[in-house]
């Protein structure tokens, strides 16, 4: 007899919590992904940073359409010397920045962001990155390009 009532109670439980509607009074916010470029050698692989071929105060990265400069920060901890640009893909948009060094373009990329909302929640959607001007992979464990130069 306890068994059947605790069925019933677990059946009753599990109809209960499919019938609860989200609560979307607590919003949820995700942050778009930052991009972030390692640039090496495309012979040695070696970190162009790291080697001294490039000085990270060297670094400037422009939008093609306002060309206005675009904040973007270095990474030199553990010596991974890494381009990180974190203004893409807040609102919807489309862009195309270049990244110099000492006023030599390196490489241009463009990307398709766009901001969307879905679960209460706020998340961006690459649609396109393109990257152009050198080759480059990709990797989908640490989400870093790897620009060969």
């Amino acid at each position: 007899m306890k068994t059947i009532a605790n069925i019933r109670l677990i059946v009753f439980s599990v109809f209960l919590l499919q019938s609860c509607k989200v609560d979307c009074n607590q919003n949820c916010f995700t942050p778009p992904e930052p991009f972030v470029f390692e640039l090496v050698d495309s012979i040695s692989k070696e970190n162009l940073f790291t080697n001294q071929t490039y000085h990270a105060n060297d670094i400037t990265v422009v939008n093609l359409a306002t060309t206005k400069v675009v904040s973007h920060s270095f990474i030199s901890e553990n010596n991974k010397n890494l381009i990180q640009i974190n203004t893409i893909g807040w609102k919807t948009e489309q862009v195309t920045l270049v990244i110099k060094i000492a006023d030599e373009t390196i490489f241009s990329f463009f990307v398709d962001a766009e901001r969307l909302d879905g679960d209460c929640c706020s998340f961006t959607k690459y649609n396109q990155i393109t990257i152009r001007e050198v080759s480059y992979s990709f990797s989908t464990n640490t989400g870093i390009y790897r620009i060969f130069i």
